[in-house]
């Protein structure tokens, strides 16, 4: 059989700790015909000699400032596409990957031609059998969730079926689709931008798979996660633009305006939520910068 060209693009932005234990698991990938390029995302100190002295494999691309999860990856995305490769595996650099994963993603992708996008059973890191994610899907309201979340893995999981999208800490993705579906959205910055992805994928006619014996270990969202100020910021205006963006409808949008007017008045008000208040603020500049269509990279929130 001849496998495959695959480049596996870490994105990097002041975490070259967590980029170096990923190479180390990468390492023991058994997939015989791939490449891994990293996207420096203008790290203040990237120890790029200490990278290339232990992993000589490895192309390092060094952005001049920091282009965000859609723009980083973007760069690496273009890369690929000028070195010709067929996949290109999109991962987190706080992950680590079973040693067949990549071989499971690409057979998979291979027996099924139309599919785009392809991810795989996702683990806790600190809770190695709690799933984090067997792919995502969509209500009819247009919210979006992680099948299985926080669930243990009891073998729930065990065909290779379409989902609505797949989480953005590993996405295989076909290259030769590209050219119908374009890269990832800059707007977004981060959060959201995967989904606005597969759906893009969908829309043109492709499938988004989830294969469940391909399986990683994400550090990035634990199960007591509690999202930062910026990251209330980021996902709620990015929730917007998604909605906008794929049409949802006006009663889909009056929905989630309604639900984050709601809150944006609680976390003001009572006097229960007074350790909101830089969430409130955070909650605040992204409808306003919504409404100004300010996208990209997220102000700075005192």
């Amino acid at each position: 059989m001849t496998w495959p060209r695959v480049i596996i693009l870490l994105l990097s932005h002041n975490d070259w700790g967590e980029t170096i234990e990923c190479l180390a698991s990468l390492a023991q990938l058994t997939y015989p015909n791939f490449h891994i390029v990293i996207v420096d995302n203008a790290s203040s100190e990237p120890p790029v000699a200490a990278v290339r002295a232990h992993y000589q494999n490895v192309t390092i691309i060094e952005n001049r400032e920091n282009l965000g999860y859609a723009e980083g990856n973007n760069v690496g995305l273009r890369y690929a596409l000028e070195q010709g490769a067929d996949y290109v595996l999109v991962l987190n650099n706080d992950t680590a990957v079973a040693p067949d994963t990549l071989t499971e993603l690409v057979r998979a992708a291979e027996q099924e031609p139309e599919a785009a996008f392809l991810g795989p059973l996702v683990y806790h890191f600190d809770e190695p059998t709690l799933i984090q994610s067997a792919g995502g899907l969509a209500t009819r309201d247009w919210r979006f969730y992680h099948r299985g979340q926080n669930q243990p893995d009891n073998q729930q999981f065990r065909e290779i079926q379409p989902v609505a999208w797949v989480t953005g800490c590993s996405i295989l993705v076909r290259c030769a689709a590209l050219d119908k579906i374009g890269l990832l959205d800059p707007a977004f910055f981060i959060y959201s931008e995967e989904v606005d992805w597969c759906l893009r994928a969908r829309e043109r006619g492709f499938k988004v798979l989830f294969v469940p014996r391909a399986k990683i270990w994400h550090k990035g969202v634990q199960r007591n996660y509690r999202p930062s100020p910026r990251v209330t910021y980021l996902s709620s205006r990015n929730e917007l633009l998604l909605l906008n963006k794929h049409h949802a409808g006006v009663a889909a949008s009056a929905k989630t305006w309604l639900r984050h007017l709601r809150t944006l008045t609680s976390w003001s008000v009572l006097p229960r939520w007074r350790s909101q208040r830089r969430h409130r603020d955070a909650l605040a500049a992204a409808l306003r910068d919504y409404v100004l269509r300010r996208f990209g990279p997220p102000p700075i929130l005192s």
